[in-house]
């Protein structure tokens, strides 16, 4: 250890740019990892999901392509398509004291935006599905076809 430590100066003087390419990734990672720690909704793993359904019954909104919902969602979901997503919508203002799942077909799309516009409306209990509803089918949980 005491070599390397007396070697790194050296390293850095000879390899500047790839020691500043270092620093800015461990700076993004750093300063992502506090952005999710600091967020106010949670990312839910699909066993997560089930241990909430089990005990609270949240709202489920599965902002997934039509067709993508259609050919598999999870029972009781809700499809909303995200052009339609109001959070400001008197009938989901309703349920504002719920749990509320935003999900999408993989996870990395419109659940990601969804969920902060809940929180900027005022709902307390925000959750996105991690990996979303592939990844719940991935856990060999129960999905339903079709449009309701």
């Amino acid at each position: 250890m005491n070599d390397f430590l007396h070697k790194l100066p050296q390293f850095v003087n000879h390899h500047l740019a790839l020691s500043a390419l270092f620093v800015i990734l461990l700076l993004a990672v750093i300063v992502t990892y506090v952005a999710v720690l600091f967020r106010k909704y949670k990312e839910l793993t699909p066993a997560a999901l089930t241990m909430l359904i089990n005990r609270e019954s949240p709202l489920m909104i599965d902002l997934s392509a039509r067709a993508d919902f259609e050919k598999m969602h999870i029972p009781g979901a809700k499809h909303v398509a995200m052009s339609q997503f109001d959070p400001e919508n008197k009938d989901l203002a309703k349920a504002k004291d719920l749990p509320v799942v935003v999900m999408d077909k993989d996870g990395h799309g419109n659940s990601a935006k969804a969920a902060p516009r809940l929180v900027k409306a005022g709902f307390g209990k925000v959750y996105v599905l991690g990996g979303g509803v592939l990844g719940w089918h991935a856990a060999q949980l129960p999905v339903v076809k079709g449009a309701k």
